[in-house]
């Protein structure tokens, strides 16, 4: 009985905001707002978390595939994709447990955006909060600066006239219009543009390399050195790990309780872009691309290969906007402004957050190993241990779990069997992710440091003559 009555509150307000929806579309902009820019359907969802998925990571699984080897790079892969569709599922859980509570104690969220950290307060109290909020910030701080250094490394196969940090410069400038984009209500065009992008790209790296052919004399020695090994898994741990901005797609959705299958649908397309895309790359380059971590560096120069970057680049302006949105609403909260009405007001106070992002691309621009670093160091927690170990948490009590709005699934054993996966993704991420990848990208991170330097003006580009 109580959780029907949960649900009847949670559905009362959910029709409330479909109601509201439906009044956007009779408004003289009904056209523009409905079609190209007030999204919030399941398909938007979905168009969001698989463009937010696969961005400048497609450019550097190749380079994975060459330090762990084509079989492990595959099964990798699989896991790492399984792996953060359940923990994406946890997180909307808690999102829905969450909310449901809030609803039945009369919140209005109608001009509030909720977000991870919000939801561990809520749930669990504020050092849970305090811990989400750092974890998750960090991540999606250098999530951004990874866009701007992925920009400048693109663009310089195009127009290699400017070194690459003068392209950051440039492109840091470009991406702070992202300012103005006011939640992802308003991605809906973009999603569905970038993820057109990156199918376009995925398919342009298989079809180019197939028919280029294997250079003469390929190796494929991969995996070679421990290091190398479980720097390439927690790449691919990074690939799966879009989480950070889980919480805002789900609460742009009309209907939230809908978003259970979005992420496990948007993984499984994505995989039909990167398994092909990296095995074919490397099967053409093999160990060449241990030093080549952009996979476009090495393909000849044509009008489709033009057409990737051009692209390519669009898109990641795409996935910074996705990034850096979440850090704009952390920063409105805490001055003051996110509710206001002013777009130009919440605009300017946003600048502020595009300001170190922009410095930390000049500083580290290692196109590749700073997707490792990331990896290990943030994304195992914040996408992976964090979400386990809150769920567990939360449910711990068997009050909390006979008032769940979310029951564990059959086939996977009630709740015992859901603490059972939750107890391996944290055992596991925290031995393999975090301790083993945090060793190894960490020491790749730094020989990238002492070979190139920081604020080094074209990391990995050709000798001149």
């Amino acid at each position: 009985m109580a959780a029907e009555k949960i649900e009847t509150v949670v559905a009362g307000s959910y029709v409330e905001m479909e109601m509201e929806n439906e009044e956007i579309s009779k408004g003289p902009k009904d056209m523009f707002s409905k079609y190209l820019w007030h999204g919030g359907s399941v398909y938007d969802a979905w168009f969001s978390c698989a463009s937010n998925q696969v961005a400048q990571v497609l450019l550097t699984l190749p380079y994975s595939f060459s330090q762990l080897g084509m079989a492990s790079g595959i099964i990798f892969q699989l896991f790492y994709g399984l792996m953060g569709s359940w923990t994406a599922y946890l997180i909307s859980v808690l999102y829905v447990e969450y909310r449901t509570r809030k609803e039945r104690e009369k919140v209005d969220f109608r001009n509030h955006v909720i977000q991870w950290f919000e939801v561990l307060d809520g749930l669990l109290g504020k050092h849970w909060r305090n811990i989400g909020l750092f974890f998750n910030c960090t991540f999606l701080l250098f999530g951004s600066v990874i866009q701007l250094i992925a920009c400048a490394s693109n663009i310089y196969y195009i127009n290699d006239k400017l070194d690459k940090r003068t392209w950051t410069y440039i492109f840091g400038a470009c991406c702070a219009t992202t300012v103005f984009i006011p939640s992802f209500h308003n991605y809906r065009v973009w999603s569905f543009l970038g993820l057109a992008m990156t199918t376009y790209t995925a398919w342009y790296l298989a079809i180019a390399s197939l028919l280029h052919g294997q250079v003469e004399g390929v190796q494929h020695a991969g995996p070679a050195k421990m290091v190398l090994y479980f720097t390439g898994a927690t790449n691919i741990l990074y690939t799966f790990g879009g989480h950070a901005v889980t919480v805002e797609i789900m609460d742009a959705m009309w209907k939230p309780q809908k978003f259970k299958l979005v992420y496990l649908v948007a993984t499984i397309y994505v995989l039909t872009l990167t398994l092909p895309s990296a095995s074919a790359v490397y099967w053409a380059f093999g160990d060449t691309l241990l030093d080549h971590s952009n996979a476009l560096s090495l393909l000849p120069r044509t009008r489709f290969r033009d057409t990737a970057v051009v692209l390519m680049l669009i898109h990641q302006f795409i996935t910074f906007g996705f990034a850096c949105t979440p850090l704009y609403f952390v920063w409105e909260k805490l001055i003051g402004v996110h509710e206001t009405e002013s777009l130009m007001k919440r605009a300017l106070a946003r600048v502020v957050v595009v300001i170190p992002i922009w410095f930390l691309a000049i500083v580290f621009p290692f196109f590749g190993p700073i997707n490792s670093t990331v990896g290990s160091l943030l994304v195992s927690f914040t996408v992976y241990i964090i979400p386990s170990l809150a769920h567990m948490v939360t449910f711990a009590r068997a009050s909390a779990r006979e008032n769940s709005v979310e029951r564990p699934p059959l086939m996977l054993g009630g709740w015992a069997g859901m603490y059972s996966v939750n107890c391996f993704v944290v055992v596991w991420v925290l031995v393999v992710g975090f301790g083993l990848g945090g060793w190894a990208s960490a020491l790749n991170f730094v020989h990238q440091v002492k070979t190139f330097g920081l604020f080094t003006k074209c990391y990995q580009c050709p000798h001149k003559p």
